[in-house]
């Protein structure tokens, strides 16, 4: 009960310090906001980033290995990417995509696409430079993606090559502004397609690029009409287990070594990229990121927390006679040391929350602004609240022990 009561007096008085000494008390938790809002926003931009990108991983497939002819970043140990090791490399080919089938026990599924940009038409209507992604039938066994309306090809239409197609969401709102696609017939490449189905709405993914404005045919049909060794064409391994990812590259590796005839001494002629190296390359960025975020707050709190001490210094010195009186009534030391501290973290949490609600109020207006996802976490509320608290703490020690240790004579006779 006493220190309930010690804990209620405190508060009181850090609110009528506030009342009192209202331009004072502004600047002195000033830094602490200023600290508190730079800290935070920084990390609440950052975790929002990370999010999107780690959904845009999982959606890209966190198991999924591409066997391509281009590596998507400089190889491990090496700064510089080596584009000219690359260049003369020959595409994965639907023929090492068939080879591959049944003998890499580690993958769950195996998949090859290729695509080729076209101008899609539906009488008047018409998107230009349209990606047409030609996929064998399993592809949506390694991908999640969910037909909205009709249907995926049926194994029968892949193996045979029929022309028909999928959708993506954007592509059919464009063509088909007023009317149901599925069953009506859409040119490209100088050929007829039936559409047969349309993917759900996806959004945009890791690099600015959305599903949404693709449309997918069966491989089979693809390599009438266009060669599957164009520019960008990939072998996609989905692993059974993620431990099972290291095991598949291995299997992959040595098959596809023994189709090419490499010698033993020989590089790889192919690249097995992962979206996991996106994210590790991404990793050291956002802690930069976060570590300037804390250098650029740390020195606002750090002048909040001289500015809270000296607002502490000073309500001691204007409570002097009181502290003495108290101690004279039977007051100890820490009872004193408390009610100094308790006021001191009390004013350091209040600049806290402020500095949070200009955060949470500053992400809502960027979030109605642009495209982007930003949001304030538990982690990043508890984590302000922590600082605020800590530097409470810190700064008020001192001036607490100070009024703690006063005599009460002493300290009635200099506040008279």
């Amino acid at each position: 009960m006493i220190y309930w009561r010690l804990l209620q007096e405190s508060i009181r008085f850090a609110i009528h310090a506030l009342v009192v000494n209202k331009l004072r008390t502004l600047l002195s938790l000033l830094g602490i906001t200023i600290g508190i809002y730079a800290i935070i926003m920084i990390y609440s931009v950052v975790d929002s980033l990370e999010y999107t990108v780690r959904k845009s991983v999982a959606g890209l497939g966190e198991k999924v290995v591409y066997v391509q002819k281009w590596n998507w970043g400089p190889e491990e140990g090496s700064e510089t990417y080596a584009w000219w090791k690359y260049f003369n490399r020959p595409e994965p080919s639907y023929k090492e995509y068939k080879a591959l089938e049944g003998k890499v026990p580690s993958a769950e599924h195996i998949a090859f696409t290729y695509s080729k940009p076209a101008t899609l038409r539906y009488y008047n209507n018409q998107a230009s430079n349209t990606p047409i992604i030609a996929v064998t039938h399993n592809y949506l066994d390694i991908w999640d993606y969910v037909v909205q309306d009709g249907r995926y090809f049926s194994e029968l239409e892949s193996q045979a090559g029929r022309p028909v197609c999928v959708l993506g969401f954007a592509v059919a709102d464009g063509l088909f502004p007023n009317e149901d696609p599925i069953g009506k017939e859409v040119r490209a490449l100088g050929r007829k397609f039936k559409v047969i189905g349309i993917f759900e709405s996806q959004g945009d993914d890791l690099f600015g690029n959305s599903t949404d404005e693709n449309v997918y045919i069966p491989v089979a049909y693809a390599r009438k009409i266009f060669p599957d060794n164009v520019s960008g064409s990939a072998i996609l391994a989905k692993a059974k287990t993620e431990e099972g990812i290291a095991p598949m590259i291995d299997e992959l590796r040595a098959t596809l070594r023994g189709l090419r005839r490499l010698k033993p001494g020989d590089a790889d002629s192919f690249s097995f990229n992962r979206m996991s190296m996106v994210t590790q390359a991404l990793d050291g960025v956002f802690l930069i990121i976060k570590l300037a975020g804390i250098v650029i707050g740390g020195f606002s709190i750090l002048v909040g927390g001289f500015g809270i001490a000296n607002i502490m210094f000073v309500s001691v010195r204007e409570r002097t006679s009181q502290i003495g009186i108290q101690k004279a009534l039977g007051a100890r030391n820490n009872f004193i040391l408390l009610q100094f501290l308790v006021e001191s973290v009390v004013l350091c949490l209040i600049g806290g929350i402020i500095g949070l609600i200009l955060v949470y109020l500053s992400l809502l207006v960027a979030s109605n602004l642009i495209d982007f996802y930003i949001f304030l976490s538990i982690q990043n509320i508890i984590r302000a609240i922590v600082i605020s608290v800590v530097i409470g703490l810190v700064s008020g020690i001192f001036p607490a022990y100070f009024a703690s240790q006063m005599q009460p004579v002493d300290a009635i006779r200099s506040g008279q």
